[in-house]
């Protein structure tokens, strides 16, 4: 009596512990509700680290949030590697990503790494920096990833921490091959912003987000950050795996310290668009940069442009920037045609005096200096229906994507910027795929929900002021 007494106390009190863990997984069910899952293709899967549809537990700043973990997804990708790993990322500094591109180079596989010059360094002290000090964004920055090597919460960075917590650190200890786009001397004439992977010469991983904590999770400096707003695809292509496999050869030529044969920015030739096909869907995949000497038409922002002049009812845009003139009237042709246009622009550039936004608001904004963009055009017929989203505090929009008709899909590293087009190491895909694009549908419909549209006031009287303070008058 005594034991079945005992092993009734025991179920008992198991019973009340699955109870409140039940209670506790319903109350955190009710505070991350989550919208239903959309299908994915078969062969072109698209994630989004600010997705209603799923929640992860952020594995750096401790929380429960909503979101497709991108990082995951990256180390997952790795994971599978059996015979090759190359990545032409602009910045790396999740430690994660970094321990799993090492274990796969300690298990045979090849991994070559490209990154970004001014990312290609280990954490130093605040102190190291004193002889050319860092700007407030810098600084930033420079604070962030302190706490992201910081595994103890002490303030301190120790030899350990370093090792275990740097991702170029941790790539550099295990004599992962890293380069750089000042290798052989051959620095290009703008960023290397490719954000690419391709894995075994089939899986490849692609889209807006840098592999960085505040691209795919969050700032540790404002709680409420979710990270930029970013998209992340994987594809299951051998053909677009061999296209992009390419562009990564011509930057890395033989390698770090070999031949002076590393091609980054306009040193490389020309690339025309390549098209594949894959079940259900077809990518065209060109990349930046193109001379200006070249017609614009034959430019990776050309692309674009030909690729909304196919538009026939909505044309939605969610852009990190804005500003080719060409584009915007590209879509000023597709507005008064009837097609129905929105876009959206992160806050930090869509009212800039170069930003293609005011145009289609039918407004000017004069810069610092009280000059109007050359060659500006103002829409004849503006609309209303242009924006930004109101992210959580510290996140940007980070998107460099247009849905076309719910058909088509144009997404990469590129923005749509004179800067991608001409001067950058970047990537553009266009997608025609009914599956893939409804989820990039949703992607902008939750964006766009809550946006700031149209003529605000406070924009109103931005540019009021401007004027104002330039006389009134253009020049």
């Amino acid at each position: 009596m005594v034991r079945q007494k005992g092993q009734w106390i025991a179920i008992a009190v198991i019973g009340v512990v699955l109870a409140l863990s039940f209670h506790h997984w319903l109350v955190g069910s009710a505070q991350l509700s989550l919208a239903h899952p959309l299908l994915q293709d078969p062969y072109i899967q698209v994630y989004f680290n600010q997705s209603r549809a799923n929640a992860y537990s952020d594995p750096y700043r401790r929380i429960q949030r909503h979101g497709d973990d991108l990082e995951q997804v990256i180390v997952a990708a790795i994971a599978t590697a059996t015979t090759s790993i190359d990545v032409a990322v602009q910045e790396i500094n999740l430690p994660r990503i970094a321990v799993a591109l090492r274990d796969r180079a300690r298990s045979g596989v090849t991994v070559r790494v490209i990154v970004e010059n001014q990312y290609n360094r280990v954490w130093r002290p605040l102190a190291d920096f004193q002889s050319a000090p860092l700007d407030d964004y810098q600084q930033a920055k420079h604070s962030e990833r302190q706490q992201l090597i910081d595994a103890n919460r002490d303030g301190r960075i120790t030899a350990q921490e370093l090792d275990q917590g740097d991702a170029i650190r941790i790539l550099q200890k295990a004599d992962v091959p890293l380069l750089d786009d000042t290798a052989d001397g051959s620095k290009g004439s703008g960023l290397m912003h490719h954000k690419f992977m391709v894995v075994d010469g089939r899986t490849v991983l692609l889209g807006s987000a840098n592999w960085t904590l505040s691209g795919i999770h969050g700032d540790f400096a404002h709680k409420e950050s979710r990270g930029n707003a970013n998209a992340l695809l994987k594809i299951d292509s051998p053909e677009l795996a061999a296209v992009l496999e390419d562009e990564f050869e011509m930057m890395w030529g033989d390698g770090p310290q070999g031949k002076e044969d590393s091609l980054f920015g306009l040193q490389k030739p020309l690339r025309s668009p390549r098209t594949i096909s894959l079940p259900g869907a077809q990518i065209t995949v060109q990349f930046s940069p193109v001379s200006e000497s070249k017609p614009w038409e034959q430019s990776v922002n050309g692309l674009i442009s030909q690729m909304l002049a196919q538009g026939t009812s909505s044309i939605d845009l969610a852009l990190f920037v804005f500003s080719d003139q060409g584009i915007s009237d590209r879509l000023a042709q597709k507005s008064q045609a009837g097609v129905a246009v929105r876009a959206l622009v992160d806050r930090n550039f869509i009212y800039r005096s170069y930003s293609e936004a005011l145009d289609m608001l039918g407004t000017a904004v004069p810069d610092h200096r009280c000059k109007y963009e050359a060659n500006n055009r103002p829409w004849t017929v503006p609309i209303s229906q242009v924006g930004t989203p109101n992210l959580p505090e510290g996140d940007k929009l980070h998107h460099k994507f247009a849905l076309i008709d719910d058909y088509t899909v144009i997404i990469g590293s590129h923005n749509w910027s004179a800067a991608a087009n001409h001067n950058n190491d970047e990537d553009l895909l266009i997608i025609r795929n009914p599956t893939v694009a409804a989820h990039f549908r949703r992607e902008f419909d939750r964006l766009a929900e809550h946006a700031d549209m149209g003529l605000t006031k406070s924009l109103q009287n931005y540019v009021q002021r401007q004027r104002k303070r330039c006389g009134g008058g253009q020049s």
